[in-house]
């Protein structure tokens, strides 16, 4: 499969803004469900099916997180820009 991935060092009041060129799946997770999202076993994440960017997320805790951006296995490619802006 192919995918973009991302890799923060963030907590809840960071935000991580994403533009996409069209719609695409953006997922947030932890190092845990990252892997088994590689493997092909079940994973939970944040987020979900975006149509329209910028779209911003938060983690819900403080930690490594993973951001992955794909076409849920459909042909095509996705080009994004992420960003992560640290709270003050």
């Amino acid at each position: 499969m192919n995918y973009l991935h991302y890799e923060f060092d963030v907590g809840p009041n960071d935000v991580i803004e994403v533009t996409l060129d069209h719609a695409a799946n953006v997922q947030l997770m932890d190092s845990t469900n990252y892997y088994n999202y590689k493997e092909g076993r079940a994973f939970r994440y944040y987020g979900g099916y975006v149509k329209t960017s910028p779209y911003r997320l938060h983690a819900p805790n403080q930690g490594h997180w993973h951001l992955v951006i794909d076409l849920g296995g459909y042909a095509g490619t996705v080009r994004a820009s992420v960003q992560v802006l640290k709270s003050t």
